[in-house]
């Protein structure tokens, strides 16, 4: 009996010591716990920002697992994001412990990530044209702007932009061409047949027959071209929302005209070639510009002012048009040189009459100006006659104020006599300064007269190279005699209130073969 029940407590102890065992392998071996390595940390409680995220049994799984929840967030879009992601790894050393499932760690820390994006970045083209630039939020925005330029010039709706990837640059940047549609069918037609290029190269070549001299309905009117007269390119960016501009009101920036002309007024001493340096515009532009400005040579008013700009668009469009004309022309004038006579001495020796043409020509614009026209064809059905003339070339002299300071008291021309003797017909301006005031030469030239004059008190007169004259009345004191050269802006006199006069003032006047004319036409 002792000997049975001694077995049966060896028996009893082998069971509970195989469950002990068998236990202890489930414990570190079943999914979700840790085994315990001695003296090492082996879990570890992950947050990011400062959130909780779980539990991972290895550190380097805790880096592997927050750069693929970048990745999966980054991938989820077109748009660049930036987040932050600052990862914080707390470890121990366990017997045991529970790890979390590896997806759900994932989850949490996209949601967290999700949660602290700072900016995202939108992928996105930048157009520039020059210096211009604008932010576009696809290349169909693009590809609608450009079409919408074209479209603006293209009165027959053939013509469409293409954009291509320009192979001379290191980087990625777009070009835009414009074509006509008949160029794209034929394109299309090229690469979707069976032979592709090689079969187009293998037909026959056949030169166009072209008539040596075609007649007017030979010629095939209408645009013949177009394309973007501003140097352009299209770039991809990442850039925030806040950057991009609406397709709509990127289209009217472009392509409207936006600059507000730009006012020149003239002032004393100016002159056309003067004022063409001071703002860098060439003199013939700025009389193109100006209707009150009949050439180069038009004299200036002081207060005169001068558009010196035109609106344009940021993206001006180029075209070339076959058109046919019926119009009246004139024939270049014939100028003969006089080197004795100066530039605004002038003589017509034949008066001009105008022709009549038909013509076919190629004609180049600008946006809607036309910029030059290459004849192709001209039938002149009436000759036109040339103006002939005579024009001096010697530069004339110039005019200046023969006083400083001052104010003009009686303008040139019709007025009440201020006193009894004074003209009602004023010959020359009034400039009332204090008496023993400098007067000046307004031009060099020769004396011929000095002294007293009636009406006058008394007075200068100088004559001048290019035919004029001018007087000066009313003075104090002569300095110069009669047949003496004087330089511009030599002293002749002293203002005073001599002769017919209403107070100390200077009487200056200028006369064209003896007529007398407004000095303040010719003196700036």
């Amino acid at each position: 009996m002792k000997k049975k029940k001694s077995g049966y407590k060896k028996y009893k102890f082998t069971y509970i010591k195989i469950t002990l065992i068998t236990l202890l392998i489930c414990l570190l071996f079943v999914k979700g716990y840790t085994p315990f390595r001695a003296s090492e940390e082996n879990l570890f409680h992950l947050t990011v920002n400062g959130q909780d995220v779980g539990t991972v049994d290895k550190r380097e799984k805790a880096e592997a697992l927050l750069t693929e929840a970048r990745r999966n967030i980054a991938s989820g879009s077109d748009e660049l994001v930036f987040m932050e992601a600052e990862l914080a790894i707390e470890g121990e050393e366990v017997l045991w412990g529970y790890v979390d499932d590896e997806q759900e760690v994932l989850a949490r820390m996209e949601a967290v990530l999700r949660g602290s994006t700072i900016e995202t970045m939108r992928r996105s083209y930048t157009l520039k044209i020059n210096d211009y630039m604008v932010n576009l939020a696809s290349l169909e925005e693009v590809l609608q702007l450009l079409q919408a330029a074209v479209d603006k010039y293209d009165t027959e709706g053939r013509f469409q932009v293409e954009l291509s990837y320009d192979t001379s640059r290191e980087f990625s940047v777009l070009a835009a061409d414009v074509k006509a549609e008949e160029e794209v069918d034929k394109q299309e037609e090229i690469d979707c047949s069976q032979g592709g290029i090689a079969s187009v190269l293998a037909r026959p070549h056949t030169e166009p027959i072209v008539k040596q001299d075609p007649d007017f309905e030979d010629f095939d009117l209408g645009i013949l071209t177009m394309d973007f007269e501003q140097k352009m390119e299209i770039v991809e960016a990442y850039l925030p929302e806040s950057l991009l501009t609406p397709v709509e009101t990127a289209t009217e920036r472009v392509i409207m005209e936006q600059e507000t002309p730009d006012i020149y007024e003239v002032v004393k001493g100016d002159t056309l070639s003067e004022i063409a340096i001071k703002v860098n515009i060439p003199m013939d532009r700025i009389v193109e510009m100006n209707d009150s400005l009949e050439d180069i040579n038009t004299t200036l008013q002081i207060g005169q002012q001068l558009v010196i700009t035109v609106p344009e668009p940021e993206l001006s469009v180029t075209k070339v048009e076959q058109k046919f004309y019926e119009e009246s022309y004139d024939a270049e004038v014939e100028i003969i040189d006089v080197d004795t006579w100066y530039t605004n001495q002038t003589e017509v020796l034949q008066q001009p009459s105008a022709g009549f043409r038909k013509i076919v020509a190629n004609v180049t614009f600008v946006d809607d100006k036309e910029v030059s026209r290459e004849i192709l064809k001209e039938e002149v059905v009436m000759e036109a006659v040339a103006k002939v003339m005579k024009r001096g070339t010697k530069i004339p002299p110039t005019y200046i104020w023969p006083v400083s300071g001052g104010r003009e008291t009686s303008g040139f021309g019709r007025r009440t006599a201020p006193k009894k003797g004074a003209s009602t017909n004023h010959k020359g301006v009034d400039i009332a300064v204090p008496t023993g005031t400098p007067v000046k030469a307004s031009c060099g030239g020769t004396v011929t007269k000095a002294g007293w004059g009636s009406g006058y008190g008394y007075v200068v007169y100088i004559d001048h190279e290019d035919g004029r004259q001018t007087r000066y009345g009313h003075l104090s004191r002569v300095l110069v005699s009669v047949g003496q050269k004087v330089r511009q802006g030599d002293r002749i006199a002293l203002s005073g209130n001599t002769g017919v006069s209403t107070g100390p003032h200077l009487h200056f006047e200028m006369r064209i073969n003896g007529t007398p004319v407004n000095p303040k036409k010719y003196v700036p």
